[in-house]
């Protein structure tokens, strides 16, 4: 793959772990140095056991491996000549390369002021160009979309504005739709081209997403399939701890995607994600909350966004509203005569709620659809919002979710009903699967008209 490795055998051949340094530095590759090494070296009863990994070595120890380092100083005592050593070789040499680098920024900002502010922007980790609702194309009522097609409608609008934005997928950018149609492939030969190739490498990708964000100035994402999120979700985790704000795409969301069975449909995925503090987890109800949630994700500056989208076709309702998105949850039908019955879904399943929302009105039922496309956004709200969109004394409550249904209690309480899925999924055709776990209007109307 290009790179250039190394192998030390002895980590305390400083002479040799020099050397490889060095060779290192002109190699003109990106460099692998391998170094072997002993645990708890010099330490005469413990070296080379797990009696050093997560214990310290005591007194005794200690004292017996100092004698055996002949090191005969107390502890945590630092020679003068070691301050004065480092003083020299590493101070003195990080301020002079420092220097030089200020005279190189200031010689540039003479040549290019314009070019140099942008730059400095950018390294401050502010987009040098501030992304907005109106950039992302229209998305009219009615409209079929799958929300991965639509992610992808987004992300190439945002990257038409954003120069700084690129990303890849783990080898499914076809799927995943996660392709920047106006670059081509990043290579040697195109360095300035957006679109990485991950390889089949969710943990890696996620690690290099991080890597770039901690450095700044750039917006990164990374696209797989939402079942294989297990295999990235280590690197997510490590996001949302150090506070950067890259992008997960994650399609193929639920036990619609039918005859792929039971190994490619997440079940306890999004219950998973939710659990990780400081990660924004969106699944959008369609096409017009797909492009809020891109926006979201554009504005984050300290925290992470998991996108969780479909591959079947999801209708763009009439009340689907791009600014509400940031508030998590929102109403979007409501019968004319009030209600007395919420029902609440996220992601595909707000087109099955607001079907059944309809079919329970033919039938003198009066009933609230909340769509929510973040449960993590919305219980950030204040009290009063909350109560806005679920109001505390309507307690007629069913959430409807293909997914685990651990993350809906808290809406529903005891008195209301969850439709979800506690087992795996099924191969089968999409729909004969949705039917078959119980996500039919006749199913939700049933569950609705069996809650007192």
């Amino acid at each position: 793959y290009g790179w250039h490795t190394a192998l030390v055998k002895d980590g305390t051949d400083l002479e040799a772990i020099d050397t490889a340094i060095e060779t290192a530095k002109v190699s003109g590759k990106p460099s692998l140095i391998e170094v072997k090494t002993v645990i708890g070296y010099g330490s005469p009863n413990k070296q080379g056991t797990n009696a050093v990994h997560g214990a310290p070595l005591g007194a005794e120890e200690a004292a017996a491996t100092r004698k055996a380092l002949a090191w005969d100083y107390a502890p945590f005592e630092i020679p003068e000549e070691v301050y004065e050593d480092y003083r020299v070789n590493v101070a003195e040499r990080g301020k002079a390369a420092y220097d030089a680098w200020e005279k190189l920024v200031e010689e540039y900002k003479q040549a290019y002021p314009d070019l140099a502010d942008e730059v400095s922007a950018i390294i401050a980790g502010k987009d040098p160009v501030e992304i907005k609702p109106e950039d992302f194309p229209v998305k009219e009522t009615g409209l079929s979309q799958a929300t991965r097609n639509s992610s992808q409608d987004a992300l190439n609008a945002a990257a038409k504005v954003l120069p700084t934005f690129l990303g890849g997928s783990a080898d499914l950018a076809h799927s995943n739709m996660t392709y920047i149609k106006e670059d081509g492939l990043q290579d040697d030969a195109h360095r300035l081209n957006r679109n990485i190739q991950f390889g089949v490498r969710e943990f890696a990708m996620g690690t290099i997403l991080n890597g770039m964000a901690l450095h700044g100035g750039l917006r990164v994402y990374g696209g797989t399939f939402f079942v294989f999120s297990d295999y990235v979700k280590a690197a997510v985790r490590l996001s949302a701890l150090q506070g950067l704000p890259v992008t997960y795409v994650f399609t193929h969301d639920s036990i619609a995607v039918g005859e792929d069975g039971p190994t490619h449909e997440p079940i306890e995925h999004l219950a998973g994600l939710r659990a990780i503090p400081n990660l924004n987890v969106l699944r959008p109800a369609d096409a017009r909350e797909t492009q809020a949630a891109w926006y979201l994700a554009l504005k984050s500056q300290t925290t992470p966004t998991a996108l969780v989208l479909t591959r079947q076709n999801l209708t763009v309702e009439a009340r689907t509203d791009f600014d509400k998105v940031a508030k998590g949850a929102y109403v979007v039908y409501e019968t004319a005569n009030g209600f007395d019955t919420i029902l609440l879904a996220s992601g595909s399943e707000v087109n099955l709620a607001v079907a059944t929302a309809k079919e329970l009105e033919v039938q003198g039922e009066k009933v609230r659809v909340v769509s929510v496309p973040s449960t993590d956004i919305f219980d950030a709200q204040d009290a009063a919002y909350k109560e806005e969109i679920l109001p505390n004394a309507v307690r007629r409550r069913v959430a409807i979710e293909m997914a685990a249904t651990q993350s809906w209690y808290k809406y529903v309480g005891l008195d209301g009903a969850v439709i979800g899925i506690d087992k795996f999924g099924a191969s089968a055709p999409a729909a004969k699967v949705m039917e078959e776990y119980g996500f039919t209007v006749a199913h939700v109307v049933e569950v609705v008209k069996n809650l007192k």
